[in-house]
């Protein structure tokens, strides 16, 4: 698929959206609502896209290896971005321990990637509808080498609903951060964290304090914050 995708993406490239849009559907069979955009200086490769009403995917935005991409109504990722997969199939003994995973990127509605991130899909990754993952230089990385067993092995990670990660933040495979909840900026998270509506911050993340329930920020109606 990914050569196919080069090859459409190569070949509209010149072409107005309404016409790669067309193209890419055709070609690639990617599913892209009539009122999402891709810059047309994105290389998109995933095996399967998805895109809802208004999503957008920004300028040298790179994306590969991926079985799924899907951003629902409003979902967003920004410019200069690079997010890859291991991809499945390949017949590498790479993560042959663990057979169930999914390379997938999953933005809900109204959430948004910001800009000049670095995000490894080899497991799976979700982030929460209204959640922010703001700032630069931010990493998730899903997968590494367990030092017991000498292979590599991968957990997914989660980002809640209405959620704030910081700038120069750092997830790790099997973290989770709950809804309604702020990584602080510079912090690692490196756990599968429970209790929703607090700041976590530090390396390794902990919960410092309670954020004020009533913030505007979980209760707009659009993700985007002027």
């Amino acid at each position: 698929m990914s050569k196919i995708a080069i090859f459409a993406f190569a070949v509209a490239a010149p072409f107005p959206w309404s016409v790669r849009r067309l193209m890419l559907q055709i070609l690639c069979g990617f599913k892209i609502h009539k009122s999402a955009f891709i810059s047309r200086f994105a290389l998109v490769l995933p095996s399967r896209l998805e895109m809802g009403p208004k999503a957008y995917i920004g300028s040298f935005t790179v994306c590969k290896g991926l079985e799924l991409l899907r951003l629902d109504e409003n979902g967003c990722i920004g410019a200069f971005n690079w997010i890859t997969a291991f991809p499945l199939g390949t017949g590498s003994r790479h993560f042959e321990l663990d057979p169930g995973r999914k390379p997938h990127l999953t933005v809900e509605r109204h959430a948004a990637i910001t800009n000049r991130h670095l995000i490894d899909c080899t497991d799976e990754v979700r982030m929460g509808a209204f959640s922010t993952f703001a700032g630069y230089r931010s990493q998730i990385l899903t997968h590494s080498i367990d030092l017991n067993e000498s292979r590599q092995r991968c957990k997914p990670v989660q980002i809640g609903h209405h959620c704030f990660v910081g700038t120069n933040c750092v997830l790790l495979g099997g973290s989770s951060l709950p809804d309604c909840s702020v990584l602080g900026a510079h912090s690692l998270l490196a756990s599968r964290e429970e209790a929703p509506g607090y700041l976590y911050s530090g390396v390794p993340a902990k919960p410092i304090k309670v954020i004020n329930p009533g913030a505007k920020y979980f209760f707009r109606p659009e993700g985007w914050v002027w």
